[in-house]
């Protein structure tokens, strides 16, 4: 075992639910010295998990972790944590699942000791699923919510405050509603709209889709998803996803309305594209940039880059020949060569700098 890095963590944590989330929760926990113990309904799951170094396999009962972390689908999730306050009288439970309010509701109808139920929701993942996509730094710099309810111990919060900071992560309290309406919109509602754009990608000419640049793939990345698992999120938080899409549906239909016809002929068609345009604009800058501060406007450079070693690592050096900090980078590939196009962003000072520089350096950049 790793000597102990922080005497606030949990000496013992028990993880229930051995994909993605809870196989990353324990390969970072067992790395800093918490002794990890690990369940999962499917036998076959749970050997992969210990194969890999997540923890050691104890089933409901045994043990005596201080901090139990429920890693089980949303429809479930309730039940479990039910199920684990009553085997374990003395520990706090949290999960991890990313609809809150209908859980702490079932759990008061279940008659479950609620002060010792502390709700949490890493704002970490990946396209993959099940143990092998775990990774120990998965939940560093992100945001991790917790959303204690009245009836919830302090102590509760405190110990989980200190396991989501130990693995990384940075934490925020919500209510529960208030967290359920805000992932509706930055995360559940994106989801079926990525999903939505990448379905008119399945049936089109292969010639348009080979034409595809970054847009397209920013636009459809997520959209590789799980849909066994999102199914069950969507249907979870089904009114707060419903309050964003209506209103996205109206804007859609006044967009469509302008594209009806000739919009070059149509009375305020071209002032409605404009302004769809202009309101994502104003709603991207609001995302929080980098150290989570506003956003700032930044010169950006495109690099033409060969398909070939070393490449990349000779570009970043000459930038850093000049102590020019990358604010943001892109790289995005050009349909039909082999070269990569790179996207450099940099405080706007720089700008005519950096230009100037790489190209006597013998880059090209592109207008």
């Amino acid at each position: 075992m790793n000597p102990r890095v922080n005497p606030a963590l949990p000496q013992t944590i028990r993880v229930v639910g051995t994909g993605l989330m809870g196989t990353s929760v324990a390969l970072a926990a067992a790395a800093r010295g918490v002794h990890v113990n690990i369940d999962d309904a499917s036998p076959g799951t749970l050997r992969l998990a210990c194969d890999l170094g997540a923890g050691v396999p104890t089933h409901r009962g045994k043990g005596h972790p201080q901090l139990i972390v429920v890693a089980a689908p949303p429809d479930v999730t309730a039940h479990v944590v039910a199920a684990e306050l009553e085997a374990y009288p003395e520990a706090f439970v949290t999960d991890v699942a990313s609809v809150k309010g209908i859980i702490e509701a079932k759990l008061e109808a279940l008659g479950a000791d609620v002060s010792r139920y502390i709700g949490g929701h890493p704002m970490a993942g990946r396209e993959k699923s099940g143990p092998l996509a775990g990774r120990a730094d998965l939940f560093f710099g992100r945001p991790w919510v917790l959303t204690p309810s009245a009836a919830t111990r302090p102590a509760a919060v405190t110990l989980l405050t200190a396991l989501a900071q130990e693995l990384g992560a940075f934490t925020v309290v919500m209510d529960p509603d208030e967290h359920d309406r805000a992932v509706a919109l930055v995360s559940h509602a994106p989801q079926l709209v990525a999903s939505l754009m990448a379905s008119r990608l399945a049936d089109a000419d292969p010639q348009a889709v080979a034409l595809a640049g970054q847009g397209v793939r920013d636009v459809t990345r997520i959209a590789a998803s799980d849909p066994n698992l999102w199914q069950e999120i969507l249907a979870s938080n089904a009114a707060s996803i419903h309050a964003v899409l209506k209103p996205l549906r109206d804007d859609l239909d006044e967009v469509l309305s302008a594209l009806s016809g000739a919009p070059t002929e149509q009375q305020g068609a071209r002032a409605r594209l404009a302004r769809a345009i202009d309101d994502g604009r104003l709603g991207q800058s609001t995302i929080p940039g980098k150290h989570g501060a506003a956003r700032k406007p930044y010169a950006v450079l495109t690099v033409a880059i060969e398909d070939e070693p070393n490449q990349l690592a000779r570009l970043f050096a000459d930038i850093a020949s000049h102590n020019i900090s990358v604010e943001e980078f892109t790289l995005d590939h050009s349909h039909g060569r082999e070269i990569g196009l790179a996207e450099i962003s940099v405080k706007v000072r720089h700008g005519d700098e950096l230009t100037q520089l790489l190209t006597e350096a013998g880059w090209k950049i592109l207008e």
